[in-house]
């Protein structure tokens, strides 16, 4: 009688082979297709971070006109150093500010706040929205 030897026979090592290149092939194209969408995320990000420079109190003055961040921050901040100065007029971005919402209070009974709200679109290659909110009475 023949006796059992304990062991892997070609088959099944070669079965073993092609289910393990295919999930290798499987996580190889969600690593890429989440690659550049963190790439995207990550633009994303860093276009808010430098929209934040343009979200100051005198935004509202330049609807329809293209600024740059050092334009709208002059007012505002001394900018000492040529190398930051040339960054921020480097950053430009189209703004566009629709017209302003009134927000009255309910009638009598209930009462709430009365305010008046601005949308702020900066256009750029990612475009982005930001509300303008003025609370008059509470």
């Amino acid at each position: 009688m023949r006796s059992l030897r304990s062991g892997f026979t070609l088959i099944e090592i070669l079965v073993s082979v092609v289910i393990i290149s295919f999930s290798i092939l499987f996580v190889l194209r969600v690593h890429t297709d989440n690659r550049e969408y963190i790439i995207y995320l990550s633009e994303r990000n860093k276009n808010a971070l430098q929209d934040s420079l343009y979200l100051t109190s005198n935004i509202l003055r330049y609807h329809k006109s293209t600024k740059t961040a050092y334009t709208i921050m002059a007012r505002n901040i001394k900018v000492k150093k040529d190398e930051s100065r040339q960054i921020l007029k480097n950053n430009s971005r189209k703004i566009y500010i629709p017209d302003e919402i009134r927000i009255i209070p309910p009638p009598a009974p209930r009462r709430g706040p009365a305010a008046l709200v601005n949308e702020i679109n900066l256009k750029d290659k990612h475009s982005a929205s930001y509300w303008h909110v003025n609370i008059q009475k509470f």
